[in-house]
């Protein structure tokens, strides 16, 4: 299913937007983060898969393979530990704590009795458990009945302590709110919701890393790269995160954005039918963890709706397929570690490359140049295994041998 966002324009960036996220944010996250040893101090590769390209009848296509980004294998982990650091500057401006004085835990004596709190499908628990670590305070981590034993495990690693709910993604966010305001708690939060939108800012603001990352080796011209950037969903922060850069980089000559989730997890395409922040009406449930949420985040809502031009589903068998094909190289390209969320991107050209007014809605011909964002790799590696038939490593190793031989 897919859905035109008539909303949408092509004008300069709104500025009164920019206070809230914009490429200068971007760029002062990655500063900020720059010294934390929880990421890698490369920038992300971007693969180019020419083979692809061609099935898909466009003129090329590239990837930001955000599965490098650190060891805990996703884009998360710019996010929350973004919003962690400010959130603590802010609780004691007089100290004049740096970023990276508080994630090499210069202070962490200061901060022991300090307990943050949220919510998670996986990868944002995961990456505020390493980066409370990192400062010295105490993590508390809210899971639903859908996250896997193999994930919890991962974020108890980091020392969090681990809250089970039998409920989904949008209670555990109900009931990590809950508890922060029983015990004195800062909820750290990827969505937003009425009078909590601060955090979910700084976390977004996180993810501008990956735009002012491949924003600054492109040309320094008026025409952005890539004529369409394809977005993963979920509550809509990432792609709030990537789109605010882009848009305020290249004003009306944006590219073309392509958001999508899974099919029964449609909060944002619901929200670009009825026009404000809405609710999904599947299940919730999906492979795709990371993109299983309800409920959309209006204060992502306020960057998605005036610049994603179109909105789709896509099925759980899409992503598995299409997480097979990144990692077989299927088209003589080079092999891709793509998690169920990390493949989402791709599932979405090739429902549109399947559809002729799809394809047509999303202006997609020869000349199109299409990135995405392979959030994710294997952060489940039995469930990666299971889907793709192999493990993580043997992709890798696979790799590195193609990489070699070009």
């Amino acid at each position: 299913m897919f859905h035109v966002n008539t909303q949408a324009a092509r004008r300069a960036y709104d500025a009164d937007l920019r206070p809230w996220l914009s490429l200068a944010e971007g760029r002062a996250a990655r500063e900020r983060l720059s010294n934390w040893a929880g990421l890698s101090r490369q920038r992300t590769p971007l693969w180019s898969l020419p083979g692809l390209a061609r099935h898909l009848g466009i003129e090329s296509l590239t990837v930001k393979d955000e599965s490098k980004r650190s060891s805990l294998g996703s884009f998360k982990a710019l996010g929350a530990p973004n919003a962690l650091v400010k959130l603590v500057s802010r609780r004691w401006p007089q100290k004049g704590w740096t970023g990276p004085e508080l994630l090499a835990g210069r202070h962490a004596d200061a901060l022991k009795s300090f307990v943050v709190i949220s919510a998670t499908d996986g990868n944002h628990g995961r990456a505020l458990a390493a980066a409370a670590q990192s400062l010295g305070c105490h993590c508390v981590i809210v899971l639903h009945a859908q996250v896997s034993i193999e994930r919890e495990q991962a974020i108890a690693a980091f020392g969090a302590e681990i809250v089970r709910i039998a409920g989904n993604y949008d209670e555990s966010v109900e009931e990590a709110a809950r508890l922060a305001a029983t015990h004195g708690w800062e909820v750290v939060s990827d969505t937003s919701y009425e009078g909590y939108e601060e955090v979910p800012r700084d976390v977004m603001q996180g993810y501008g890393v990956i735009a002012d990352e491949l924003l600054a080796t492109a040309p320094d011209t008026d025409d952005c790269p890539w004529t369409h950037v394809v977005l993963q969903g979920g509550v809509g922060g990432m792609a709030a995160g990537i789109v605010s850069c882009f848009w305020d980089r290249y004003g009306e000559r944006r590219p073309r954005f392509i958001v999508v989730e899974p099919e029964q997890a449609d909060c944002l395409i619901q929200s670009a039918i009825e026009g404000r922040p809405a609710r999904a009406r599947g299940s919730v449930d999906s492979v795709m963890a990371g993109l299983a949420c309800g409920e959309t985040s209006p204060l992502a809502w306020r960057f998605l709706h005036p610049a994603v031009d179109l909105f789709l589903t896509v099925s759980d068998a899409q992503a598995e397929a299409a997480m097979r094909v990144l990692a077989e190289g299927t088209y003589g390209d080079v092999p891709v570690v793509a998690g169920e969320s990390g493949a989402a991107g791709l599932a979405a050209l090739e429902e549109l490359n399947r559809d002729p007014e799809g394809r047509e809605a999303a202006g997609l011909d020869l000349r199109s140049r299409v990135l995405l964002i392979n959030t994710e790799g294997a952060t489940a590696p039995s469930v990666y295994a299971g889907l793709v038939g192999r493990s993580a490593d043997d992709v890798l190793t696979a790799q590195n041998a193609w990489l070699t031989r070009a």
